[in-house]
């Protein structure tokens, strides 16, 4: 049986307070929750219900804060922020789920949703991507990033008219820059993906 690679960092306790930049893909990068229009995403009924999903994390679990969140057609990127026990004595009794649990719990209440809607082939992609975010001026980048997400769609390494498509990306953008060719790669200098 082969060794699945580890996506998280050994000995790092997903638990503890802080800010974790999450990324959470369909099965095989398909589109299921909207489209993009003119540069913001227009979420369907399968959208929606991931929407009310990540929001219901926080109803869910107090000790944990929303930040920014998007949802793209086949991805979602989000900031979770999880909060010390600190003086309330509410929390300081509560057992804190890690990064993975929390994200396994939207993930499967998510499914079922979706499921239940009509759409019982709906897969999350196994495991997830997560970054723990070390200062406020990385905490800028990653809400700057989110931010900007869907306006970068066209050019986008998840968006399916683009994947794997060089050719595509490098004439666009030379259009964009009056004619200039320019070499930007795969999209594997991207910071986030």
């Amino acid at each position: 049986m082969k060794d699945r690679k580890k996506q998280r960092l050994s000995q790092y306790d997903y638990s503890a307070p802080g800010a974790y930049f999450i990324t959470v893909c369909v099965e095989n990068m398909r589109c299921r929750f909207g489209e993009m229009r003119d540069g913001s995403m227009n979420l369907n009924e399968t959208g929606k219900i991931v929407n009310n999903q990540w929001n219901w994390m926080f109803e869910q679990y107090p000790y944990i804060h929303r930040d920014e969140f998007v949802i793209m057609p086949n991805h979602v990127h989000g900031i979770l922020q999880i909060a010390g026990n600190g003086r309330d004595r509410s929390l300081q009794e509560q057992k804190i789920k890690t990064i993975s649990e929390l994200i396994g719990a939207f993930k499967t209440t998510s499914s079922k949703m979706i499921h239940l809607a009509g759409q019982p082939d709906f897969k999350w992609q196994k495991s997830f991507y997560d970054h723990i975010i070390r200062d406020e001026n990385e905490l800028h980048s990653v809400r700057e990033y989110i931010v900007n997400n869907p306006i970068s769609w066209e050019l986008d390494k998840n968006n399916p008219d683009v994947n794997g498509n060089e050719l595509f990306v490098r004439k666009d953008l030379a259009t964009r820059m009056g004619g200039h060719s320019r070499n930007v790669g795969n999209g594997r200098d991207r910071s986030y993906g």
